[in-house]
């Protein structure tokens, strides 16, 4: 099972808010030290809002790729319904030139909306927009010259696009919420498949992972290479109490933020303690309970190849994230290779 995190490139975490500066020099530094501390991937979302840093999320994992030497790095996700996938497989494919080959993306419709009216899309297009973007980009990913035509964008008569990555095949997963389509969508085309699970019970995904499996196999690919990858918010502390002290009140005001904006009711510590619990989503606690809480996921879901922690929107500081990061290289990761 690979480890990684997973960063919005918040400004807003700690006792105060940061300067946009001071904030993305802190967010390399982590990934610089993520990727001292063993870990095996990091990745960068997109977003277009006040509180977070992440709209050119090319930009930032170049800039960590000039700083690291093993690490993969990567989308999470690329917001493609909104992009223009000749730009998009452009500048992950000079990613992958400057980190040697170290480049992937996580691609996907978006939870948050925001990224359709500033570019000029309609919402009412939202799934149609992101099946004909996939195919343009998994078309240019996999030729050189590229003859394409659809409803949303010009066509491409027998055109190039450069540079090319240099792996022979970019990496492109596809990131899913909860929707069956979707997971039939990526097990289909064969794409390794990376599950967003935020809230409730992880093994009640398992129906969804059995449906991606089933139609990557009907489609005529192989098990090993339907990959499924879980993301999910997280936190690893010295013990199971600190890591919920420390945890539990960035992340009540978070989601009590979040629910007044989408209709849900506060964040209590009641709900708090169910997600923590062995079948809840929240990966929080002591090395020793993460890791027991990693195995019991992949064993609920069929087997699991990736787990990214989502750590950075819970008000926790750099030096708090800093720890998490050296507990999850030379604590966790070490249990579940037992």
């Amino acid at each position: 099972m690979e480890i990684g995190i997973d960063s919005f490139a918040s400004a807003m975490y700690g006792s105060k808010e940061l300067s946009s500066v001071d904030a993305m020099e802190q967010l390399l530094d982590r990934i610089v030290f993520a990727d001292q501390a063993g870990l095996d991937v990091f990745g960068i979302g997109e977003h277009h809002k006040r509180e977070f840093l992440d709209s050119a999320t090319a930009v930032i994992l170049a800039a960590a790729a000039s700083r690291t030497k093993r690490i993969r790095l990567t989308s999470a996700v690329t917001v493609l319904s909104a992009a223009d996938p000749v730009r998009i497989y452009q500048s992950f494919a000079t990613l992958d030139l400057i980190s040697k080959g170290r480049a992937e993306m996580v691609v996907g419709r978006g939870s948050s909306i925001e990224a359709y009216p500033l570019f000029g899309f309609n919402l009412n297009d939202y799934d149609a927009l992101f099946r004909e973007k996939l195919d343009l980009l998994l078309n240019i990913r996999d030729n050189e010259f590229v003859t394409w035509s659809g409803r949303f964008r010009p066509a491409l008569e027998n055109l190039p696009v450069y540079p090319r990555s240099l792996q022979e095949k970019l990496p492109v997963w596809l990131g899913v919420g909860g929707t069956p389509e979707s997971f039939a969508r990526a097990g289909t085309l064969g794409l390794p498949l990376m599950v967003a699970i935020i809230g409730g019970e992880t093994h009640r995904f398992r129906p969804l992972i059995d449906l991606y499996r089933e139609a990557g196999q009907r489609a005529g690919f192989k098990p090993q290479q339907l990959k499924v990858g879980l993301h999910s918010p997280g936190y690893v502390a010295a013990t199971n109490e600190q890591a919920v002290t420390d945890y539990y009140p960035g992340y009540a005001e978070l989601w009590t933020k979040l629910g007044r904006e989408r209709g849900w009711p506060p964040v209590t510590k009641t709900q708090f303690d169910t997600l923590i619990a062995p079948k809840g989503v929240l990966v929080v606690g002591g090395p020793e309970q993460v890791a027991e809480k990693l195995l019991r996921h992949s064993e609920a879901l069929g087997g699991i190849d990736r787990f990214t922690f989502q750590m950075d929107n819970a008000g926790l500081t750099h030096q708090q994230l800093i720890q998490a990061i050296e507990l999850i290289g030379t604590r966790v990761m070490p249990l579940l290779s037992k």
